[in-house]
Order: structure tokens, then sequence, then C-alpha cells
């Protein structure tokens, strides 16, 4: 299955069906007044987000989605149908933005969670709207309105909780796969991993963990060199990163400070978010190669935070950073939870304060 993760579609909602000139004529009514209806409304595109969809591949070969739309008022003031909707389904974590304006519609996270993007067009009135004391017999209608025409750009972020950052070859899809039951494509050579791998992760609890394998980002990504932002977009959902560092490159500092570099070029508080630090691939490491005590404690001091030794490979030291990874998430967890009580309380706040 390929992964998309961008598409434009153009959604076109229903117009509004028109309202119509009739008078009664039944046998017993000599002074059958006007008797036209209204026209029905157009139906609306709505996009709804659910489970089963992973990426927006089906959006490459279709792109253009209409709706249905609304009948013509009939007479005897019968009211014409209203058009179907279009239901339109996308993959959760899908933001919606106009291409126009740039303004963002919608983010679609949840499953079922629904946006109207394009509204149909209202009926128009048939003449028995316009009926008065000064209009007896009113011999005008109106048309219906048209429907909404927008062009939309879709963007898929993830939803992951822990985003598995690095360099290319850093081993983040060989630690997603001995941490999950995901099974990504994994070799020796850069760039092995072009599209974001998901894998859930077991809480001792018995809870799953959404984790992603991000792409490696390289030097400019903030620019769109490499894979750029085609994945960078991904880890702005998560809440923890968890930085891999090859033991065995030349230059593991570098390597740090690129990947910092990146994410604060980057922008959208991706530098601000919390991250674990492990260097990876210590079982490889041979004495000579490196000195890993020193590049540790060098990376401590750059970071303020505590580095873990590790073996995806080998399984090394992978407990104890799950459980450092748990317990980074409790706490953004509890850190959100408090910002939003804090937003809630904010307008008794004002009221108390007039």
């Amino acid at each position: 299955m390929q992964f998309i993760d961008q598409a434009e579609i153009e959604v076109q909602a229903g117009d509004g069906g028109d309202g119509i000139v009739a008078f009664r004529r039944e046998k017993y009514v000599p002074a059958g007044g006007p008797a036209g209806g209204n026209g029905g409304n157009g139906g609306s595109v709505i996009l709804q987000a659910v489970e089963h969809l992973q990426t927006l591949l089906d959006f490459r070969y279709a792109h253009r989605f209409k709706a249905e739309n609304g009948e013509r008022g009939g007479p005897k003031n019968m009211t014409g149908g209203a058009g179907s909707d279009r239901l339109i389904e996308v993959p959760c974590g899908t933001v919606v933005y106009d291409v126009e304006t740039d303004e963002i519609l919608g983010d679609l996270t949840t499953p079922g969670q629904t946006l109207y993007v394009a509204k149909g067009g209202k009926g128009g009135l048939g003449n028995k709207h316009f009926l008065s004391n000064r209009n007896r017999a009113p011999e005008h209608a109106l048309p219906g309105l048209p429907g909404e025409t927008r062009l939309i750009r879709l963007e898929l972020k993830l939803l992951a909780e822990v985003g598995i950052i690095g360099l290319p070859n850093a081993g983040k899809s060989t630690l997603i796969s001995a941490l999950s039951a995901a099974r990504p494509k994994i070799a020796d050579y850069p760039f092995t991993t072009l599209v974001p791998n998901l894998g859930v992760v077991r809480k001792p609890t018995g809870d799953g963990t959404v984790f992603a394998d991000i792409p490696g980002l390289i030097e400019g990504a903030h620019l769109g060199t490499g894979l750029g932002h085609d994945f960078l977009r991904h880890i702005e959902r998560t809440r923890v990163l968890l930085h891999l560092i090859d033991a065995t490159s030349e230059d593991p500092i570098g390597a740090y400070q690129t990947i910092q570099a990146e994410l604060q070029a980057y922008g959208r508080g991706l530098a601000d978010r919390p991250q674990i630090l492990a260097l990876n691939k210590i079982d490889a490491v041979t004495p000579g190669m490196q000195d890993l005590e020193a590049i540790a404690t060098e990376l401590e001091e750059l970071s303020q935070t505590t580095v873990f030794k590790i073996s995806a490979v080998a399984r090394i030291g992978l407990d104890s950073l799950l459980q450092t990874v748990w317990q980074c998430l409790e706490e953004a967890k509890e850190l959100e939870e408090s910002e939003v009580d804090e937003m809630v309380l904010e307008p008794e706040k004002l009221g108390a304060g007039g």
C-alpha cells in the first residue's frame, strides 16, 4: 500500500432547486390562489474521519466530488426534494485547508468526526411565499442558490504519541520492530524508510501506545531538503520525541546538533517537545572505535537530560528506556490537562473581575 499524505480535491455542493409559479385549479375552489412550492436545498459535501483508512491514496485518482442538486418545487405547495449530501471518508489525523486562503477549515482527529467543507445551495421560493393582501396572485418565484465550490488541501498528520527521530540509519526502524509488532523494511544504507511506520507498544497496564518511526531527517530538512516537510509534519502531534543517535557514527555529537537545529528551524513547537535521548548500536562499538562514556557525558551536558545507551538489535537497555517513555507521556498528559483546565476557568476569572 502506498503512503500518500497530501492531496488536493475540488468539492462542489449541490445547487438549490428552483421555486415554481403555480395556482390551485380544483373544481370547488373558484378563487384558487398561488400554490407554487419551494425548491429543495442542495446537498452538502462532508468529510468524515474513519479508522480503516491510513493514507490519502484514494484521492490520487479522484479529484472532484459533487453533492446532489435540490429538486424543483411542485404544484399544490409541494417542496422539492433535498439533494443528498456527499460523504467523503478520510483518515483520522487529516487537516483540511482552503487552497486559496490557506486557512485551516478543520482538523479531523477522532473516528466519526465530521466537517462540512461545502454547503448546499438554498432552494428557491415558490410564488406561494409572495402571497400578500396587496398581491393575491403573485406570478414570480425565485431560482435556487448555487452550492459552494471550493478547492481544498488534505494533509495527513500521523496520530502517534511517541515519535522516533534521528538521522538516516540511526536504527529507528529496528527499534520500532523490537518494541512492537511492526515490521518495517530494514537495511544498512540511509533512507531505508521512505514512509512513516506505526507500531503499537504495550504498556505494563496493557494499554497500547502508538509509536511512529519517522523517516530520517537531514540537514536542511526544514527547507524541504531530502524528505523534508513531507515527514516533519508527522511529529507535530506527538507528545514525546525519542531521539536516536548512532553510537557508531563518526560524529554522534554533530548528529544530535543537526537534528536539534532542524527542529528549531521548522518551528511549530517541535524543539520544545519533551525529548528522550538514546545512543543506539552500543553492541557494535569496539574499544578502539568510540569512547562511549565520553560521548554520553557530552550529550548529557548539551541536552541537560539523561542519555540512554541501548541496542535495538540486541535488545539492550530497552526496558529502562520504555519506563522513561511512559513517565514522560504521563507528565505530558498531565500538563495538557492542566492547560485545558486553565482555559476553561479563564472566562470565570474575567467575569469575576467585572
